[in-house]
């Protein structure tokens, strides 16, 4: 009953973001699977991730359209925002015997922007909130990292973007750290300064950079001060808001200010 949760959590007045897994959607390619990401090897087989997930080729005007009717169906279920997930191209796995049956021999920068431009323009006449998740690195490296997504190329066409700046996510030595994950301040601060910079110089404001920041074990064992150390990276460099992610959705009560 899914109007009668966001009712409810309307009523404890809950801000409900629903969000999609665009391009990693097994169920999808169960019912398309030529739409879905082939192996080189064999151009009927479908291509796996080292976790044994199925992706849709990011070039699938179905796909697009697939998930334009999720968004316009969630919105009217009433969720306030609609945030895309998983908008990029795999990034791990046998990437030498992957295979795209649609965006061979397309750039994925452009074919997922294609899909940023699609996507804003079917659903700016619904005036529903988008945003956009993107992979914490966007925000400082200039090249899509094989995966299409390019920090610049996405900003005009959310409301947010919601880069995972997750500590543990970037690799060891990163900008001199050994283990990035014990330095979520330090981290977040240099992600996120980027992060704005670039939102300004292209014109944006600042705001519109609203990462997501690490509540989980990985890398190293979270705190709450290691929590609220990334926040306090977050407001350092004059952003008002975040989102915080836990797989298991289990969250640190002493990071966070309990309202009265």
């Amino acid at each position: 009953d899914i109007r009668g949760l966001t009712n409810l959590l309307h009523q404890k007045n809950i801000y409900i973001i629903g969000r999609i897994a665009v391009f990693q959607d097994p169920y999808f390619i169960k019912k398309y699977p030529e739409l879905a990401v082939k192996t080189k090897t064999d151009k009927n087989k479908i291509w796996k991730d080292r976790k044994g997930i199925s992706w849709i080729d990011s070039g699938s005007k179905e796909a697009w359209d697939y998930t334009i009717a999720i968004a316009k169906e969630s919105y009217a279920s009433g969720f306030d925002e609609i945030n895309f997930d998983y908008i990029r191209f795999p990034s791990d796995g046998n990437m030498k015997d992957m295979y795209l049956p649609i965006s061979d021999g397309k750039i994925k920068a452009e074919v997922l922007k294609s899909f940023f431009i699609y996507l804003n323009e079917e659903l700016k006449k619904t005036e529903i909130p988008m945003s956009a998740d993107l992979f914490g690195m966007t925000t400082t490296q200039k090249d899509d990292m094989n995966i299409g997504q390019i920090f610049e190329n996405a900003l005009p066409y959310f409301d947010f973007i919601d880069p995972m700046v997750y500590p543990s996510h970037y690799p060891n030595n990163w900008n001199n750290f050994k283990k990035p994950a014990e330095k979520p301040y330090e981290v977040v601060n240099i992600a996120l300064k980027s992060a704005v910079d670039r939102a300004v110089l292209a014109g944006f404001d600042k705001n519109k950079v609203r990462p997501w920041l690490q509540d989980f074990n990985l890398g190293a064992t979270y705190t709450g001060e290691m929590v609220r150390a990334q926040i306090k990276a977050t407001y350092d460099n004059g952003l008002n808001s975040w989102l915080l992610w836990d797989p298991a959705n289990t969250y640190t009560r002493s990071a966070l200010e309990i309202m009265p």
